[in-house]
């Protein structure tokens, strides 16, 4: 169901409560990464531009309590530098403090309210702690994809009690425009790279995708499953040994669609420096599968060329530590060109979104997803409950 987005509201002289991802690195008192800062800044613009006073609110990390190495303050800092003007802050979310620097925002000021997190009472949606964020708002936006898949009090409970228009921002309409056409209206042919550590992670992913796409490449540490599902050895590779039986499923469900590597690259350890060897089909006791092999990266990239539609989500290795980072980074540029060749990109955010990143083709790509498991979700088919309940268009 298509939803209203800001565009459909009026914001002037208007107490706007939004909801944003503000979940950044902050090291020294500073944001490290401003990617998701950038992402809000459209909708944020949009308001205030039409005199809207913009309240926001974001979670920061997982903080026990109040803890001031989580405070939202950094990113109101940085969020003011990116507009070029004075953005407030309060060091709390609910309360007088709040109420006093809510009533005195001028049309076209941003307020920043301290970590949601800050209260326990975010995360279980606790309807007292929601209605206090309510209070703060005449219209509600929510422009907060990376949390859309969760019930908590900013992203949910608060929008239910606000009596005005409740909307989507424009970062969170891109992101069911990409992820959305993907998956009910993809230019074929539609290919689907799904990698990571845990089948279990991503069974409702695999069987949903493989009823969409015309093939689906795994890789990463799931595919030790599939490969022991099969009957081969897989020496000291990670493995769910409780999802094999499941992983057979899959396999015949999705038959010659389900592309699994033909060979491996392993280590005696996972270090960097560790001695290698590639195994195509059994891999020897002492031996541990870390990334897909040469040929498995061939064949990838051949069927990627030809796409027209590509969803990444997971790499296909342990990327973090060389030389484990070899295919990961050539499925990146193997996108990277099919992109360049007109095909659509859609990368969904986590691992997958720090691989490009690390690659260096981020702008390669046609859409980074900015949220890792709602993207996740998302591809699984499920509705957002924080979505079904703002306005429909």
């Amino acid at each position: 169901m298509a939803k209203k987005t800001v565009a459909n509201i009026d914001p002037k002289g208007k107490r706007v409560l939004m909801r944003v991802d503000f979940n950044v690195p902050i090291k020294d008192g500073k944001v490290g990464d401003d990617k998701r800062i950038v992402e809000a800044m459209p909708t944020i613009k949009n308001i205030i531009e039409r005199g809207g006073k913009l309240i926001l609110m974001s979670h920061l990390g997982r903080p026990k309590g109040k803890s001031p190495e989580f405070s939202m303050k950094p990113t109101a800092d940085r969020l003011g530098e990116l507009l070029g003007k004075t953005v407030k802050f309060v060091d709390d979310c609910i309360g007088d403090k709040v109420k006093q620097s809510v009533d005195s925002l001028k049309d076209g000021e941003v307020l920043v309210l301290e970590n949601a997190r800050f209260y326990k009472e975010e995360e279980a949606n606790e309807e007292n702690f929601a209605k206090q964020l309510a209070a703060f708002g005449d219209i509600y936006v929510n422009d907060a994809f990376g949390t859309a898949h969760r019930c908590h009090a900013s992203t949910f409970g608060s929008a239910k009690f606000i009596k005005g228009p409740k909307v989507i921002g424009f970062l969170i309409a891109k992101e069911l425009k990409y992820l959305g056409d993907a998956l009910d209206k993809p230019v074929r042919p539609f290919i689907a790279v799904l990698g990571g550590a845990k089948v279990g992670d991503k069974i409702e992913v695999i069987h949903h995708l493989l009823s969409k796409v015309d093939k689906l490449l795994i890789g990463g540490a799931m595919a030790y499953t599939f490969f022991k599902s099969q009957g081969k050895s897989i020496g000291q590779s990670l493995v769910e040994n409780d999802k094999l039986d499941l992983a057979r499923e899959l396999m015949k469900f999705g038959g010659e669609k389900l592309v699994l590597p033909i060979d491996t690259v392993c280590g005696k350890e996972f270090k960097e420096g560790t001695e290698t060897k590639v195994f195509e089909g059994q891999i020897p006791d002492g031996w541990q599968g870390l990334d897909i092999g040469p040929k498995s990266v061939e064949m990838f990239k051949k069927i990627i060329s030809s796409a027209k539609t590509i969803v990444w989500n997971g790499p296909v290795g342990a990327f973090e530590i060389k030389p484990f980072n070899t295919g990961t980074n050539a499925i990146a540029q193997a996108i990277a060109e099919a992109t360049g060749k007109g095909a659509i990109s859609i990368i969904g955010g986590g691992d997958s979104a720090s691989a490009i990143k690390k690659a260096g083709l981020a702008k390669s790509m046609t859409h980074i997803s900015t949220g890792g498991g709602a993207s996740l979700e998302f591809m699984e088919g499920k509705g957002f409950e924080t979505l079904d309940i703002l306005d429909n268009a």
